[in-house]
């Protein structure tokens, strides 16, 4: 075996299918000048075993498409992931995913397809996305051995951008839906959570057409704007 063999990690255990099942996932759409309404957006939440970027797992994503001004409810996804060797931290409390749940669950790289073909070639919307991004990276490259590279927003990032007014900028997203007054039947379940950030993401989307914002870009391009100003050191 040679060192670079010895180095190099191992790829994704896929059958034939699944590989051509991943070679055939559309590629990923840059933003456009489309109106806002016109975009298809996908809602992620993820459930996972901790919250260690680097060494917990996803066990579960729920997503919810937002499309034409509302949620579609014809499109909404959700697997639980099998994960035999899992050691749950006490999260498990909050999402309830427990042992038989997740052994029940369905093959990851299975999911992760599944999830990928939902997406298409759509962006990505979370609610403190840098989190769910990096842990379904680490999955997509883990079981796969794809690489995400769809747009990713921050829902987290987007409310304080259009809503200065509620002065709730590190707010988590109970703070957002009891400042909107959302009527939320369940919390801390990956597709119920993903379900709460779309409705909030509505109210988001109009906030931006009140503010002259009408397209994905442009959010894009505000978005970015904003994040440098927070981010430029104060003299």
């Amino acid at each position: 075996m040679s060192l670079f063999s010895w180095w190099r990690k191992a790829k994704p255990g896929l059958d034939a299918a699944q590989q051509q099942r991943v070679a055939q996932l559309p590629k990923p759409a840059l933003l456009d000048e489309r109106p806002l309404r016109a975009q298809r957006w996908v809602v992620v939440d993820l459930e996972t075993s901790g919250l260690n970027l680097n060494r917990d797992q996803v066990l579960s994503i729920g997503a919810v498409v937002i499309e034409d001004g509302a949620v579609d409810f014809s499109q909404l996804f959700e697997r639980t992931l099998q994960r035999a060797e899992t050691k749950l931290s006490p999260s498990v409390l909050i999402h309830g995913l427990g042992p038989s749940a997740i052994a029940a669950g369905c093959d990851p790289a299975e999911a992760l397809l599944d999830f990928m073909a939902f997406v298409g070639d759509s962006p990505l919307l979370a609610f403190h996305a840098p989190f769910d991004h990096h842990m379904l990276c680490r999955a997509l490259k883990d079981s796969l051995g794809y690489r995400l590279n769809h747009v990713f927003m921050d829902v987290a990032d987007i409310a304080p951008l259009l809503c200065p007014e509620a002065n709730i900028r590190e707010a988590g997203l109970d703070d957002w839906i009891e400042h909107f007054h959302l009527q939320v039947g369940e919390r801390h379940h990956a597709s119920a959570d993903a379900l709460a950030t779309a409705e909030l993401m509505l109210i988001l989307l109009n906030r931006a057409r009140q503010q002259q914002i009408n397209s994905p870009l442009a959010l894009q391009q505000k978005l970015g704007q904003w994040k440098r100003r927070k981010q430029a050191p104060t003299f």
